[in-house]
């Protein structure tokens, strides 16, 4: 286990882009382009909280702002509001990824506990609320060749998956692999044989789970957070965000991104 970064506050969103590691700090209001060799790259500031990231066909870059429920498009280092996610969130936006046709897919969150939504963001910026009842939706993955989308919900310590339609709506929900009690997957990266590796918050590590839940591997963070992860370099570098508390990442500034190489 190596410090790829440190003096963060809170690392979230990780995502391996045109390679880089592309990651969102909540609390220092930035999203950050990061070399293998540690070289931190700021990309755009977000007042209200950058969360999930992805890309566009065009290859401009989506940020959810957390705080102020927004999806934003940033091209030039200039973020302007792509789609307001205010009317279908009763707190927080949280997460994202893109499907093979531009269509974003968000998660919303509410820390006070009620059941919160899933919703797809097409490129006309319409927003659709695709999945309800979710339990606190978080890192997302798509598999299967395009035709499986695979939710974190952490509060139900599961990943839950729907079959993805040509037309972007969601269908045959159903739990993927149900986690170990304790367990409160986070962020997800998908494996190029179909695993799934989840960033444990409630375990301070890592797994990497099959369909049906058999974890296959583990990487323990020891007493740190484990909140995101991301797959990159040759596709066995596993890079994980994390933090001593994340209560009070805000001012520790603590916050270090880890990489750690990966078994076939």
């Amino acid at each position: 286990m190596e410090t790829l970064v440190s003096g963060g506050a809170f690392f979230e969103g990780a995502r391996w882009h045109e390679g880089r590691l592309w990651v969102s700090d909540f609390w220092r209001y930035q999203v950050f382009a990061i070399s293998m060799d540690g070289t931190a790259e700021p990309v755009v500031e977000v007042p209200g909280a950058p969360s999930g990231l992805g890309w566009l066909p065009d290859g401009d870059l989506l940020v959810v702002s957390m705080m102020d429920n927004k999806l934003l498009r940033v091209s030039e280092g200039k973020a302007v509001e792509y789609a307001d996610l205010s009317p279908y969130s009763t707190q927080f936006s949280n997460d994202l990824v893109m499907d093979g046709h531009g269509r974003a897919y968000v998660g919303t969150i509410d820390f006070a506990g009620p059941d919160t939504v899933l919703l797809r963001v097409d490129q006309d910026g319409s927003v659709t609320v695709v999945a309800e009842g979710m339990r606190f939706p978080n890192g997302m993955v798509i598999t299967d060749g395009g035709a499986t989308l695979v939710v974190a919900e952490s509060w139900a310590g599961r990943l839950t998956a729907f079959d993805l339609a040509p037309d972007g709506s969601l269908g045959g929900r159903r739990t993927w692999a149900q986690l170990p009690e304790g367990s409160a997957p986070d962020g997800l990266a998908l494996d190029v044989d179909g695993t799934i590796w989840a960033a444990d918050a409630g375990g301070n590590r890592a797994v990497r789970v099959r369909e049906g839940g058999e974890i296959v591997d583990e990487v323990s963070a020891g007493e740190l957070g484990v909140f995101a992860c991301a797959l990159g370099g040759d596709g066995r570098t596993l890079f994980l965000c994390t933090a001593p508390d994340a209560n009070k990442a805000a001012e520790q500034r603590e916050g270090r991104i880890l990489s750690v190489r990966t078994r076939p």
